[in-house]
C-alpha cells in the first residue's frame, strides 16, 4: 500500500521528510497565488486524500507509534469534526482568543526554567515531570499539511500540541494503554474519525488482563469525564501554568482514574 501511495503521489513527494515549521511562527496563509494556504500545506485531489487516508489507516493500525501515519489520517479524515470544533473555539471567549492570537507549544516557545521554578503541583510543574517520565518532546508532533483550510489546519496543530497536556490532565502514560484511555476521551470530545478509530482498534494489541481492566474501569471513566469536560481546546494553557493541577482538574470536572497505570 504504501509502494502504490508513494508512485502515485510522487508529483507531491508527500512522503518526503520535510523540516517542520518554526513552531513559534502562527500558522496563517503565507503563500499567495501560489496554492499553499499555509506554509506547510500541501493541496491534495479527493482520490490523493483517499489513498493517503487508506494507506495512513493501514500503517496506523500495523503500527500505532508511527505518528506521522496518524497525523495523516487525521488530516485526510477530520474536516467535518475539525469545523465543529473550530466553531466551539469561535463561541467560547478563551478558545477565540487561541484562534486569534494562534499560539504553539514547542520547545523554542517555552521558558523551561520558568516553568521550572513554578509551584511543585501546579500545571506547568506536572506538564514537564510528564515530559521528562515519558521521555516525550513537544516538538516531536508534525506539522499540518493536508488541510485544504488555513483556520482548520491551525485547530487540528492545536490539538496535537496540546495532547500531552491531555495525558498531563488525566494522569495517563504514554504506553499502549494510556494512549488508548486519552484516544477515548478525545473521541469524545473531538468526535475525530482518528481519534475514534484509534480508542476502537488500539485495543487489539493488549494482552488479556489489560483489556479486561480498559473494558469495564478505564473507557467508563474517559468517556465520562470526556463527556464532562468542557472543550480542551478552548483552555489557553500558556495563560494557566501557574494554576494547581488539582484545581484544574475539578475545574473541567476531570476525576481520578479509577486504577493507576505505569509508566
Amino acid at each position: 500500500m504504501v509502494t502504490l501511495l508513494r508512485g502515485t503521489l510522487r508529483p507531491l513527494r508527500l512522503f518526503q521528510v520535510f523540516p517542520g515549521p518554526a513552531a513559534d511562527v502562527p500558522l496563517r496563509a503565507a503563500s499567495q497565488g501560489t496554492g499553499l494556504l499555509y506554509p506547510e500545506h500541501i493541496p491534495t485531489s479527493l482520490l490523493q486524500k483517499v489513498l493517503l487516508t487508506a494507506g495512513s489507516a493501514g500503517m496506523a493500525l500495523y503500527n500505532p507509534y508511527r505518528h506521522d501515519m496518524v497525523a495523516v489520517l487525521g488530516e485526510t479524515t477530520g474536516c467535518r469534526a475539525l469545523r465543529v470544533l473550530r466553531d466551539q473555539m469561535k463561541r467560547d471567549s478563551e478558545g477565540a482568543q487561541i484562534l486569534q492570537e494562534r499560539p504553539r507549544i514547542s520547545l523554542s516557545t517555552l521558558d523551561l526554567d520558568k516553568l521550572r521554578s513554578l509551584p511543585e503541583g501546579s500545571l506547568a510543574r506536572e506538564y514537564l515531570r510528564f515530559l521528562d517520565v515519558n521521555r516525550v518532546s513537544p516538538d516531536t508532533r508534525a506539522p499540518t499539511r493536508f488541510v485544504d483550510d488555513e483556520e482548520l489546519a491551525y485547530v487540528i496543530q492545536r490539538y496535537r500540541e496540546v495532547h500531552d497536556m491531555l495525558h498531563t490532565l488525566l494522569g495517563m502514560p504514554t504506553n499502549i494503554l494510556g494512549e488508548i484511555v486519552v484516544k477515548w476521551f478525545e473521541a469524545v470530545q473531538t468526535g475525530l474519525p482518528m481519534c475514534i478509530l484509534g480508542a476502537l482498534f488500539g485495543p487489539i494489541r493488549l494482552s488479556a488482563q489489560h483489556l479486561q481492566v480498559l473494558v469495564s474501569e478505564l473507557v467508563p471513566w474517559a468517556v465520562q469525564n470526556g463527556r464532562r469536560a468542557p472543550c480542551v481546546l478552548n483552555l489557553y494553557y500558556e495563560r494557566r501554568w501557574e494554576q494547581p493541577l488539582k484545581a484544574l482538574r475539578e475545574e473541567l470536572g476531570i476525576t481520578d482514574p479509577p486504577t493507576h497505570i505505569k509508566a
